[in-house]
């Protein structure tokens, strides 16, 4: 029988709609559709921009899987978290958070307990910085770097200087170098130090000043004491080295802005984290990669709470809608292959440090990174539990575990970097401090 022409077209018609129905039918949903997307808060310190790049890896492994990142300066980063953790507002499935955090957000019940597997070897990670990151026993985060703090100085200045540096140098003979060294009209400056305003800027490293002089945040009562000598002796010799010796606008300069300075040949000496150890190192980031040299933290009357303790560290907040896929990135991020991808990608030196053992027990490592014993040694030997010469009601070497703390030290963070600016006096500066830190604590009840 012969088939019209348009019952032809008809036909063709149908059987394409139906072809293409059918190919829908039975074709897969779009990648875009079935991906999870998880938003990453994290800090712009340069192991975490390492991350960054290499978690293409991460997403080629796991197609289901696609990764937003949020990027912010650190003083920012922990306002951002802070308020939205706190006020359950769910825009982040992975947080960067550090050991002063971790176990007061556990505790408040704002972050998962952690499940990363049989193959994660939660053994390997360093001790005291595995500890810090537990609540009950339970780890709440796992550390993406671990530091404590330590001295970098110029060997080149040093030598030509006829200085020798001790393994335990104090802080009157770092002002006495810092004089020696001391060549503005050359762009070399003789001490670098935090300035930034913020608990976990200048008050990171002022407490560990104001601690090896022999002060404490509060006594046993929690009566604050910042009126203290040994507050006023600490931060006058802070005030007095940055002013005669440090860079212009230190007040300005945190931990990023100093590694730039120091990298660039600007500092000649640096008190500051042991992360940086591997930056200064590393010919890719550092104009004086080759003329570093590294000391354990100064002290000065006691060795208490001299060198600080840390861990940048990744956790899930509970409040996140893919907290399988956060868990599975987390575990990923901090895994012994992590380490070995990082050393595959930007050398051995660049991996990121303080964390495992099996890194410090790896030969190609020891060779990249002269300074690993020193860093191993100040985590290991960091107290969080006797930061001071006198007892204290709190734990924590740079910083005091209660919640209001963050608002404490961000206000004396303030009030010492208008010292530095000579907008207030030293003196001016802590009683300032003083009062403020009683009526808060008054405030919140911890005094009457």
């Amino acid at each position: 029988m012969r088939i019209p022409r348009f019952a032809k077209v008809l036909v063709a018609f149908l059987a394409g709609v139906m072809l293409a129905q059918l190919l829908h039918a039975c074709a897969p949903r779009s990648q875009a559709a079935e991906k999870t997307t998880l938003t990453i808060a994290t800090v712009n310190n340069g192991d975490m921009v390492v991350m960054q790049g290499l978690s293409r890896k991460f997403e080629e492994a796991n197609r289901n899987i696609q990764l937003r990142w949020v990027v912010l300066e650190e003083n920012v980063l922990r306002q951002r978290t802070t308020t939205d953790v706190a006020s359950q507002g769910g825009q982040f499935d992975v947080l960067t958070i550090g050991s002063y955090e971790t176990p007061i957000w556990a505790r408040r019940d704002w972050l998962r307990p952690l499940d990363l597997g049989a193959d994660y070897d939660v053994n390997d990670l360093l001790k005291p910085i595995r500890q810090g990151l537990s609540n009950n026993g339970k780890l709440y985060a796992v550390p993406f770097y671990g530091e404590s703090s330590m001295l970098y100085y110029r060997k080149d200045l040093f030598d030509k200087a006829g200085i020798t540096v001790p393994e335990q140098p104090t802080y009157p003979q770092m002002r006495e170098w810092a004089s020696k060294i001391h060549n503005p009209a050359n762009g070399v400056y003789g001490v670098c130090l935090r300035g930034k305003p913020g608990w976990g800027e200048n008050m990171a490293f002022v407490s560990t000043l104001v601690n090896t002089y022999g002060g404490r945040w509060f006594d046993m009562k929690w009566q604050p004491t910042i009126n203290t000598p040994a507050w006023k002796e600490a931060i006058a010799f802070y005030v007095d080295l940055l002013q005669k010796y440090g860079p212009p606008g230190a007040s300005s300069n945190g931990f990023n802005e100093n590694l730039a300075l120091f990298s660039t040949g600007k500092c000649g000496m640096w008190v500051d984290a042991t992360v940086a150890a591997g930056l200064l190192s590393n010919p890719k980031e550092s104009r004086v990669y080759d003329k570093v040299g590294f000391a354990r933290a100064p002290i000065e009357k006691y060795p208490n709470g001299s060198n600080w303790l840390w861990a940048w560290a990744l956790a899930v907040p509970k409040t996140s809608k893919s907290p399988e896929a956060a868990q599975k990135f987390v575990a990923w991020a901090t895994s012994k292959e992590y380490i070995q991808l990082v050393a595959k990608e930007n050398s051995w030196v660049a991996v990121p440090p303080g964390t495992r053992t099996s890194t410090y027990e790896n030969p190609n490592y020891r060779k990249a990174a002269p300074f690993a014993d020193i860093v191993l040694r100040a985590i290991q030997s960091a107290d969080i539990t006797h930061p001071s010469a006198e007892p204290t009601p709190y734990k924590g070497v740079q910083y005091v575990d209660i919640p209001e703390f963050q608002a404490i030290g961000s206000s004396v963070g303030q009030t010492l970097a208008a010292a530095l600016t000579n907008r207030t006096s030293v003196d001016q500066a802590l009683q300032q401090s003083q009062r403020s830190t009683e009526r808060f604590m008054k405030h919140t009840g911890y005094i009457e």
